[in-house]
């Protein structure tokens, strides 16, 4: 066990519907301090028990409110301990609360950290190797000496999932990677060198390509993709797991953000703009018991607890990656060739990000995005590639940059950068007669081209 209790300095973050929310949070929480985000109108007994250190109000004055004059519930005002008010000014904010009157920096992190670190008196115990040794302790403690099924996608959540049961119950973990065809140039392979062979972790691959491929055969809807590939998923993982013996809990890499929305959509206080692919969608009568090692992190206290258990940087600072992999990067129907082509050229986009320095920052141009990948465009166009007429396929790139991903600006990449990611891309790859880029903002396009 640990000897400190990294969850008893603790932040209610109450949301009025601000985008910036989580923001806030992720500020508290890299001030060292845990916290949690509630609905503005958490009731009394939830409020009461929650016993926090301190409470921040976060809204967003500019933004259309959830219902009318929305308002906390009395208990809020009625707990000793200090309130900070983000773009909150109700009338009834009592004299001793410390209060920002608008948004004019969207939460003022160094306002947050001094709310946290001395209004509330924390001492900073949430740090990456705490949450390790409080993460490895609840899992002995819930698992004992049972085994454990996890479903290994080779993303950032899951990897790190991995790597900490290994370290936390070693052998009692097996893992099943379902490879779906729809994954970046040599991923596969990559996810077995590092898990099976590196760290020694029991992974059973599953190649379900052409399976998905069929069922995927003639459909053009980017939702029905989506849930081909998400429901396809669970059937392969199911059959695998039922091929194995003695396996009582489940691992999934749920993260808080997840959490979050969900409890949203519930409570009526979001909006579904598309599908999530996950393991998730379980049925009421499974007979694994969850058990889910990340569920208090948000997506960056994944990734530096991913570099404390030792994974490398590169695949844990990785940009995000969809759960259906290419099957949203190929507009309209999915076929092999597409994904094998899109793969090539995805490749070649993130080898030039990669080599490429940005003078003025010094960083590589993948490390200053904050997404960036290619789009198989289903249109073909002519071109000229050593003097002979093609008529091939066009890609399309598509690179932006984001602080939390709700609102992204398309990345201002060099020319010459582009330049020579077009010349290398329809010079090597056979299929491809043209590249394009995508100079379009986030709103009103998304990130994801479907």
């Amino acid at each position: 066990m640990t000897k400190q209790d990294i969850h008893a300095e603790r932040i209610l973050v109450l949301d009025f519907g601000s985008e910036y929310t989580q923001l806030i949070a992720r500020k508290v929480r890299s001030a060292g301090v845990y916290c949690e985000v509630h609905p503005f109108d958490l009731d009394a007994a939830a409020v009461q028990a929650f016993n926090a250190r301190g409470v921040i109000l976060s809204c967003d004055p500019n933004a259309e409110p959830l219902v009318a004059d929305p308002q906390p519930d009395a208990a809020v005002y009625q707990l000793d301990v200090p309130l900070l008010s983000v773009g909150y000014a109700h009338a009834c904010l009592p004299a001793r609360a410390t209060h920002i009157a608008a948004y004019d920096d969207h939460s003022s992190p160094a306002r947050v950290e001094q709310f946290v670190l001395q209004d509330c008196a924390c001492a900073g115990l949430w740090t990456p190797a705490n949450i390790i040794d409080d993460a490895i302790a609840k899992v002995r403690a819930q698992v004992g000496d049972k085994q454990v099924l996890l479903g290994l996608s080779g993303g950032v959540d899951s990897s790190v999932v991995a790597a900490l049961l290994h370290r936390a119950i070693g052998d009692q973990l097996t893992c099943v990677f379902v490879d779906h065809g729809l994954l970046r140039l040599h991923e596969g392979d990559q996810v077995m060198q590092m898990f099976a062979r590196n760290m020694g972790v029991k992974v059973i691959r599953v190649d379900a390509e052409q399976r998905f491929l069929d069922l995927l055969k003639g459909v053009s809807d980017p939702e029905a993709k989506r849930k081909i590939i998400g429901r396809t998923f669970i059937e392969v993982f199911d059959e695998e797991s039922a091929k194995l013996e003695g396996i009582d809990f489940l691992a999934q890499g749920t993260i808080y953000p997840d959490i979050i929305e969900s409890v949203a959509i519930k409570h009526g206080k979001a909006r579904v703009i598309k599908s999530h692919h996950n393991v998730g969608g379980l049925p009421e009568d499974m007979k694994f018991q969850l058990v889910e090692p990340l569920k208090e992190l948000f997506k960056d206290e994944v990734r530096r607890l991913g570099v404390e258990l030792g994974l490398p940087a590169s695949m844990v600072y990785r940009h995000p990656f969809p759960g259906p992999g290419l099957g949203v990067r190929i507009l309209g129907e999915i076929k092999k060739e597409y994904a094998d082509l899109l793969r090539l050229a995805d490749n070649i986009f993130i080898e030039e990000l990669r080599g490429w320095v940005d003078e003025a920052s010094g960083q590589n141009w993948y490390d200053k995005t904050s997404q960036a990948f290619a789009v198989f465009i289903p249109v073909k166009s002519v071109g000229v590639v050593n003097d002979e007429r093609r008529y091939a396929w066009v890609v399309s790139l598509r690179a932006v940059e984001t602080i939390d991903f709700m609102t992204a600006r398309w990345a201002h990449l060099p020319y010459a950068l582009i330049e020579k990611v077009s010349t290398r891309i329809i010079t090597e790859i056979e299929g491809i007669s043209r590249v394009v880029y995508d100079v379009s903002s986030k709103p009103p396009a998304t990130i994801e081209w479907e």
